[in-house]
């Protein structure tokens, strides 16, 4: 309450002034109000940290079929990889190792990630990428932001654009795996000197590289905003609608051999007389995002600007699935007699649903002057979903089986609020120092029956978490321009984040997993001329508690993770490029890490008896987590002629902390090729055609995938370890045409 109090009586000090000072504001000042809401969590060039900035036309060249991770990709330290194994549907993105669920996401301003998972399902935005200005990438614990902390990395996306003309256009694609993309956009320019309205639909489709891993994505994006003077107003609502088949059991090299690359186990029933494997239809995930947001941006003069946004988010959906061989009682149902024989198991379809809303509230007060650059924001979010399983179906069943027969439910509510100030404050005319102090309360409840059995009560599990967190996170650094090419900057960071809800629900029972701590030393130079350009950056992040993946995954392939003492990730981070006037460019980037866990216990679980063993691998190396990872780009403009060679490779990785040989993701070097021309016709503004061939030297590789390990103990009580390990295969040489017309 104190908090909320010093807050009041800050802005009821500042507005009077504020509000007495010049109303007119010069018109340089009108066509930077979209940018007001940003200002408050991006990094700019005096800010201490690692960041990469993808602008409006780069995306509209990589955007023609993929998914967003997709689209960063190429940027220092991402992995990205597809469930599908084509590049959409449900994929992935990691950053220095970490994966989504700890990567912070905004879109103007407003948290994206989902408040429990805190991951992004980019598959339930579909092609928002058409409808964003530019991304800010932010490395490490990052600038203070709204929503979940950021243990890798920050994205934020700024979404839209102020045109003052008309405009329309349209995208397609098409290719290989049945791919395609069509996209719809148009706006109606300034209009009455105030209001602007703009589109856009997309749809996408694929049958992926994956068996039957099909995918069918819908969205759109609606904008209306008003301009007067020094203020805008904003109302977004965007929305999406996806089907996908599941894909994420993934293979054993066993099955490669014996079925193929392309083996897809999820939804199988039965295998007939002659051989034929049958599969359940229905086996999809279904789910529906609609996003609203209200943004109001105002200058109060040269120096004082606000941005104040209410948001709301309904997300429901479901999957369903076969499960063969299931415990009835298991599924609130009784045995039956089917045959004259007791029916304990049987085959069956269930679903398994959610009811979320999520909405909340944001702001930020900003002051910048030729020395200082200051904002005072924050943030408080209320989330509530409900979690619950249906039965369909049950083979054979005799008695009372509703359509709706409900096996669990349990819901979960989240409140976060966060409050931050932060500054750069120019010292002298080439030396700049920064602040950054944040406070964020998280309270967190979930009460029901989880979905997982619990052999020692012969009952499902109950849930009952009732968690609080206060979290300070503060900042500090420092940015030295040497000279007009040369700068230098270092800083140190603190960043707390909670656990997310797998981490409770799917964890071990005798396990409850902890906040992590976070803190990120960096130290970073840049060079830049009118031809070139290069950088190093050197981080340690040390971390407590850290939640690593351990390389398990649930039953609907989210992957699990647990907390680790001490562990650490430092590397160096290397980027340099060449922009000549003859039309050749060359980026390139590459960073060279060590992801550590200081003392490793591994914790296996006899087969039959559920007796632990206890084993100590003392530094182990990070799951998911590779030492090297290189991009490079050659691109050539001629003209309307474009073309760019982009090249991406990945050391080997573990997909657990043991360092198991029969754990491991085999380095791979994956090239793609993309062709264009563009020209104009009459009465378009331009228009162009091109293609991509993906994978071109047709590497054969997996990019994601589970493994754990057990034992059995023999019968002179020899204990005996087995592995085993999953595989998401990536698709082999792909092509993909385009074509995009603006009017």
């Amino acid at each position: 309450m104190k908090k909320r109090t010093l807050l009041g009586c800050l802005l009821m000090a500042a507005l009077p002034s504020l509000l007495s000072a010049q109303e007119g504001v010069k018109d340089s000042l009108h066509n930077s109000l979209q940018e007001v809401e940003i200002m408050s969590i991006r990094a700019t060039e005096t800010t201490p940290v690692a960041y990469t900035n993808i602008g409006r036309d780069e995306l509209k060249k990589r955007n023609t079929g993929v998914d967003f991770p997709y689209l960063v990709k190429m940027t220092p330290s991402a992995v990205v990889t597809s469930d599908a194994g084509a590049g959409i549907g449900y994929t992935s993105l990691r950053i220095r190792g970490t994966d989504a669920t700890r990567i912070n996401v905004t879109a103007n301003g407003i948290p994206v990630n989902d408040a429990e998972s805190h991951t992004v399902f980019w598959v339930n935005i579909p092609d928002l990428a058409s409808s964003v200005k530019d991304i800010q990438i932010q490395r490490g614990a990052g600038t203070s932001t709204n929503g979940a902390g950021a243990f890798g990395a920050s994205i934020n996306m700024q979404t839209s654009e102020f045109n003052t003309q008309p405009y329309a256009g349209f995208s397609g694609s098409a290719g290989s795996f049945g791919t395609h993309k069509e996209t719809l956009r148009a706006g109606t320019g300034l209009l009455a000197d105030h209001w602007t309205f703009d589109v856009r639909l997309s749809g996408i489709g694929s049958d992926g590289y994956i068996d039957r891993a099909s995918t069918d994505l819908k969205s759109y994006y609606l904008q209306g905003a008003y301009y007067s003077g020094s203020t805008t107003v904003r109302l977004i609502n965007f929305a999406g609608m996806e089907e996908t088949y599941h894909a994420w059991n993934y293979a054993s090299k066993e099955e490669m051999e014996l079925y193929g690359r392309r083996y897809n186990s999820c939804g199988y029933m039965y295998t007939d007389d002659s051989g034929k494997a049958h599969y359940y239809d229905g086996q999809t995930d279904n789910y529906e995002q609609n996003n609203w947001q209200l943004l109001l941006d105002h200058h109060f003069n040269n120096e004082w600007s606000m941005s104040t946004g209410l948001h709301y988010t309904k997300g429901d959906g479901y999957y369903q699935e076969y499960k063969g061989e299931r415990k009835l009682k298991e599924y609130a149902l009784v045995p039956f007699t089917f045959d004259g024989n007791e029916v304990k198991k049987s085959d069956l379809i269930r679903r398994k649903a959610m009811d979320n809303h999520f909405g909340g509230a944001i702001f930020s007060l900003n002051y910048k002057d030729d020395r200082l650059n200051a904002s005072l924001g924050g943030g408080a979010n209320r989330y509530y979903g409900l979690h619950f399983g249906r039965v369909m179906w049950v083979k054979n069943y005799i008695g009372d089986l509703t359509p709706d027969h409900e096996y669990y439910h349990n819901n979960g509510a989240k409140n976060d609020a966060n409050i931050y100030l932060k500054g750069d404050y120019r010292l002298t005319d080439n030396l700049n120092i920064y602040a950054d102090l944040q406070y964020r309360h998280i309270d967190y409840k979930i009460d029901g029956n989880n979905d997982k059995w619990n052999d020692a009560t012969d009952a499902l599990q109950t849930l009952a978490i009732d968690e609080k967190f206060d979290f300070f996170n503060p900042k500090a650094g420092a940015s030295w321009q040497i000279d007009r090419n040369n700068r230098l900057f270092a800083s140190v960071s603190v960043a707390h984040k909670e656990p997310t809800r797998n981490n409770y629900t799917d964890g071990k029972l005798d396990e409850h997993p902890k906040a992590e701590r976070l803190t990120d030393y960096e130290l970073g130079y840049t060079f830049a001329n009118k031809y070139f350009h290069a950088g190093a950056n050197i981080y340690y992040m040390d971390y407590k508690d850290q939640l690593v993946l351990t390389g398990e995954l649930n039953e609907i392939g989210e992957p699990l993770a647990a907390n680790i003492p001490d562990s650490y990730r430092t590397g160096v981070e290397l980027m340099a490029g060449v922009e000549l006037p003859c039309g050749f460019n060359w980026d390139a980037n590459a960073t060279f890490s060590r992801n550590r866990i200081k003392n490793f216990t591994e914790v296996l679980y006899d087969d039959d008896t559920y007796e632990r063993w206890e084993i100590n691998h003392g530094s182990t190396q990070i799951s998911f987590s590779p030492d090297i990872i290189v991009n490079n780009t050659f691109s050539y403009r001629l003209k309307g002629f474009e073309a760019s060679l982009q090249s991406n490779y990945v050391s080997k990785q573990y997909m657990s902390n043991t360092e198991q040989k029969e754990h491991s993701l085999d380095a791979y070097f994956v090239s793609n090729l993309s062709l264009s021309y563009t020209f104009k016709l009459p009465k378009t503004k331009s228009v162009t055609v091109g293609a991509t061939i993906y994978n071109i030297f047709n590497e054969e590789y997996e990019s994601n995938g589970y493994a754990g390990s057990g034992y059995y103990t023999d019968g002179d009580g020899t204990r005996h370890r087995y592995n085993y390990a999953g595989y998401a295969a990536q698709a082999g040489t792909n092509v993909l045409g385009h074509i995009n017309i603006d009017f």
